[in-house]
């Protein structure tokens, strides 16, 4: 899937933290326009605002990337880790990743020292813990948040265009959130939710490439 030089750059969050954190980020180099959306917390919330955004004629060929903060669930992950979703999986369905391995490498060159994973990410309508977490992790998933995969299925739903997310674990297995204002990975995730804008703009350059 290819885009038009120009094509408008979606990047949807639930809170206003994730928001501030994009918003505040290197905005330069974009290859087109940039709008980050707060879509509110949960899928309904998220599908809702996508839908909204992209409903129009004019929206056609914006390409979205769901981003902000989750669960990881596999047993090292560590506040700051970073997921690329290679699909997202909710109550919708199952909505394939565009250019998982562009986002994974302009990451790990934008954030050398932090740890990329890649795999599928679920979707929740609850923050989950405990139990939920190891029977989501059963499934092959290896993070989990509220909103990419409402935000995706919706995005596809309007109209074919590239679709990716990428979180920052906040909270894992052996590093369970609290508080994300005061706890030290809470902090430690918003510092690489505010420098993951440039891997964002070399993914949305490398969607302006013919594929072959």
């Amino acid at each position: 899937m290819t885009t038009a030089p120009g094509t408008p750059l979606l990047i949807a969050c639930a809170l206003g933290i994730e928001r501030l954190a994009l918003r505040s980020g290197d905005r330069s180099g974009a290859p087109g326009p940039v709008t980050v959306l707060r879509t509110g917390m949960g899928p309904e919330a998220a599908a809702s605002a996508v839908t909204r955004v992209l409903g129009g004629a004019a929206a056609l060929d914006t390409a979205v990337i769901a981003s902000g903060f989750c669960a990881g669930l596999l047993p090292g992950m560590h506040p700051g880790d970073l997921i690329v979703a290679e699909e997202t999986r909710g109550g919708g369905g199952t909505t394939a990743c565009v250019g998982t391995e562009v986002l994974a490498k302009a990451l790990t060159a934008a954030l050398p020292g932090h740890t990329v994973h890649t795999g599928p990410l679920t979707g929740s309508d609850h923050v989950v813990r405990g139990h939920e977490q190891a029977e989501l992790r059963a499934t092959g998933a290896i993070a989990v948040d509220m909103e990419s995969a409402a935000t995706l299925w919706s995005a596809v739903g309007t109209g074919p265009r590239p679709v990716a997310a990428v979180r920052v674990v906040v909270d894992a297995p052996e590093h369970e959130l609290v508080s994300i204002g005061t706890v030290r990975g809470g902090i430690s995730a918003f510092r690489v939710l505010r420098a993951v804008l440039p891997a964002f703009y070399e993914w949305h350059r490398s969607l302006l490439l013919p594929r072959r």
